[in-house]
């Protein structure tokens, strides 16, 4: 288990953060993430109060987005797509797992 895998438990992943909360936790400038809530990257985000919330589940799919983008000097919208694809992945294991098939 890494240490970043800690930081996404249930817990968190349940509560609401803010945009400067997520983007330290990537290390990312907070505009990084702003931009690609803004380009629609993160689905059920809101805005209150012109405060962006997002999920501790958003901070996964930072995580990666941030690292396909650097690794692969992958432009965002594929970075998104490839983490669409990722947490489909998850959600299957975790339902084969749930099964008993996994």
């Amino acid at each position: 288990m890494r240490d970043d895998d800690i930081l996404t438990g249930s817990l968190l992943e349940e509560s609401w953060l803010t945009l400067e909360q997520i983007a330290a936790a990537c290390t990312v400038e907070p505009q990084w993430l702003a931009r690609h809530i803004e380009e629609g990257l993160f689905p059920q985000t809101a805005c209150v109060a012109g405060t962006w919330r997002v999920t501790g589940l958003h901070l996964r799919r930072a995580r990666r987005m941030r690292e396909i983008e650097r690794v692969f000097d992958a432009e965002p919208e594929l970075a998104a797509l490839v983490a669409d694809l990722l947490e489909e992945m998850d959600d299957l294991h975790a339902r084969l797992r749930r099964a008993g098939l996994e």
